[in-house]
């Protein structure tokens, strides 16, 4: 399994999920590029170091590295005769891809997390790049991992990938342990007023300040929680600040325990532009609280509407059985879902008992079946 680290994340956190669970049937070496190591992980696990690269180190840098990667990771391979290689996030895929050009012995299987033609959509010289590399390469994999139809239909559409190589495999959880660790005590979790919280990355994709501009609308009894890390935190700040609720905007870092937060926090919302599969929707949706997402085509549709379609945005709110979907970036819709969860009891109570509901397409058990399903027919 090839992943570039395995710090705070979702797919990092799928890794961790998977890997004590693969260990059952397959030997497995995890692969990483980088030291950082936030989830546990079972003391007999092979690790083996590919790099030690700096996370801040330039886009160029990371694209000229990938043949030498590629290279020694090919090698890795053939001295440790490994048969099937998985790479989750795109830099990795691109070096298992390459690799395979090296050794044809491999069979290659590669995860898509995210919707590439938004995530690499903003244009700039690395998203164009990322896409030309993406449409290339690829193609070239044995097997292709979608994590949610929405993926799917992006790689297809946009990056002409055959339909027949692309699987869809939702992320797996581990609910049990969601359960336990949502009863801890938080003694940082100062409840004063209702409580919006969010998980996720400060950068632009996640659209923190739309959930900011929301609570500057909203009335001044209610505050919001905003659990991550990212290169917005001080814009977001003086964001915050010049909407005169600096106060009301709290910004509590990475958690080792979100579930916690999220299980004492009256509603979770969500802002995203774009999305592969937002772990965190599940992981809301099993600490019982009513849950606002934007629907930004590819994950919380499928999360909160399993039935619906998912090829077309919708235009406006939707409230239904298990959580709010509202159009992505518009503010008016955003506030509007805020103030009906905070002005409705019923609606509280009624969304926080259909959760259970939703959740049972992404046991982990069944997820697992699935990958070594996938991994055999490969």
């Amino acid at each position: 399994i090839l992943i570039y680290s395995l710090a705070s994340g979702g797919a990092e956190r799928v890794v961790s999920i998977l890997i004590p669970e693969l260990m059952k049937y397959y030997d497995v070496t995890l692969v990483l590029m980088n030291k950082r190591l936030f989830y546990p992980l079972p003391k007999e696990l092979n690790i083996f170091w590919l790099e030690h690269s700096n996370p801040k180190e330039s886009g160029v840098k990371k694209l000229l590295k990938l043949p030498l990667l590629a290279l020694r990771y090919s090698q890795f391979c053939n001295q440790n005769s490994i048969e099937i290689s998985l790479s989750f996030m795109t830099r990795p895929n691109y070096i298992n891809i390459l690799a395979n050009s090296f050794n044809k012995n491999i069979k290659t299987v590669i995860s898509e997390r995210s919707m590439p033609s938004l995530q690499y959509g903003y244009g700039g010289f690395s998203s164009k790049i990322n896409q030309l590399l993406i449409r290339y390469l690829y193609p070239r994999a044995n097997c292709i991992i979608a994590n949610s139809f929405g993926n799917r239909e992006d790689l297809i559409k946009n990056f002409k990938i055959t339909p027949s190589k692309i699987r869809v495999l939702y992320n797996p959880f581990e609910f049990d342990k969601i359960q336990k660790a949502k009863r801890e005590d938080i003694n940082e979790f100062k409840k004063n007023s209702f409580t919006y919280i969010s998980v996720g990355r400060v950068d632009r994709g996640k659209n923190h300040q739309l959930l900011i501009r929301a609570i500057a609308n909203l009335k001044e009894n209610v505050e919001l929680i905003i659990i991550g890390e990212g290169e917005l935190k001080e814009e977001l700040e003086n964001l915050a600040k010049s909407l005169g609720v600096k106060e009301r905007v709290k910004f509590v870092g990475r958690q080792n325990n979100p579930f916690a937060w999220i299980s004492k926090s009256d509603c979770f919302v969500f802002a995203s532009n774009h999305e592969g599969f937002p772990n965190v929707l599940v992981e809301a949706l099993a600490c019982g609280i009513p849950v606002i997402s934007t629907d930004c085509l590819s994950g919380p549709r499928e999360i909160l509407e399993q039935n619906s379609s998912y090829k077309e945005q919708i235009k406006e709110l939707r409230v239904n059985r298990c959580g709010i979907l509202l159009p992505v970036n518009d503010l008016e819709s955003m506030t509007l879902a805020m103030e009906k969860v905070y002005n409705d009891a019923n609606l509280r109570r009624e969304l926080s008992q259909n959760t259970k509901e939703c959740l049972k397409y992404f046991e982990k058990d069944k997820i697992v079946k699935g990958l070594i399903k996938i991994l055999e027919d490969c």
